[in-house]
């Protein structure tokens, strides 16, 4: 059979059409972008109150778990989403062409150093700042009054045995200490804010303004996260290399859920 004449075998996949072509496209507008920001937080929140929180407290476990269950149920698929926009680009699963700023344009020791200094800076100046959180709190946000809500960082732990809170964080350590903040990386620093060309220097700030504000669970940290995230925000995008922002989220995720783990299982701190 003569082949000589038949178009070459599509690789690439159909080009994407409609909304696809919308979330694919090198430039999001402003509207669009700010809905794919807040939704996510927005589903989390109904995740945690009609389904995790009811199932946490019949467990009997601390309610963090449910915030942790409610994390989980709404990212993963938003990660899977993100590989399947990839495959209606390219024809098979990838953050290739989705995912921006993983070219890695930094060496290993820029890498390094950049993203140590945004850990240490996102580490203690989130908890410098708990007091202008309290201070939020009072003035803005004293009516809502779900269980565990509050600046204190330990509130959705507190009232349960040493031993549950423990078992909770080391249940919940994989995800909450680093995976689900990777994959808020992904979603936010590598798909969205490569998309706000039109906002030239304030893109970043706008990506952390409304990262901050996706979570819609503490509204009172808003101005906190502003302070403590933008600087590593505004290197992977001055940069265009998202491991920077990685190092310092989930880096910074990681080793407070390491060192908090440490604490109350050898007693030096207890809830």
């Amino acid at each position: 059979m003569d082949t000589s004449m038949q178009p070459p075998a599509n690789t690439q996949g159909a080009q994407p059409k409609g909304f696809v072509a919308k979330l694919l496209a090198d430039r999001h507008s402003v509207p669009l972008s700010i809905a794919l920001h807040l939704v996510p937080g927005a589903v989390i929140v109904a995740v945690y109150a009609f389904i995790a929180a009811p199932l946490v407290r019949t467990m009997g476990f601390p309610i963090f778990l449910a915030w942790a269950i409610a994390l989980a149920v709404v990212l993963f698929p938003l990660q899977l989403f993100l590989l399947w926009l990839g495959k209606k680009q390219t024809g098979r699963f990838t953050m290739k062409g989705v995912v921006h700023y993983r070219d890695k344009p930094l060496s290993r020791g820029k890498v390094f150093w950049l993203g140590a200094a945004c850990l240490v800076w996102m580490t203690v100046v989130s908890l410098s700042l708990t007091p202008l959180d309290n201070i939020v709190y009072d003035w803005f946000f004293t009516w809502v009054n779900y269980q565990g809500a509050g600046p204190d960082g330990t509130a959705y732990l507190q009232g349960y045995s040493q031993e549950l809170v423990l078992t909770t964080l080391l249940i919940c350590a994989p995800f909450t200490g680093f995976t689900l903040p990777l994959l808020e990386e992904y979603y936010f620093r590598g798909f969205l804010l490569p998309r706000l060309p039109q906002l030239g220097k304030w893109a970043p700030f706008f990506n952390t303004f409304f990262f901050s504000v996706y979570h819609f669970w503490a509204p009172w940290t808003v101005l906190s996260k502003l302070v403590f995230l933008y600087p590593g925000v505004w290197l992977a995008w001055k940069k265009k290399d998202i491991r920077l922002s990685i190092t310092m989220h989930p880096g910074s995720a990681l080793l407070m859920t390491v060192v908090g783990v440490i604490a109350l299982a050898s007693g030096a701190y207890s809830i």
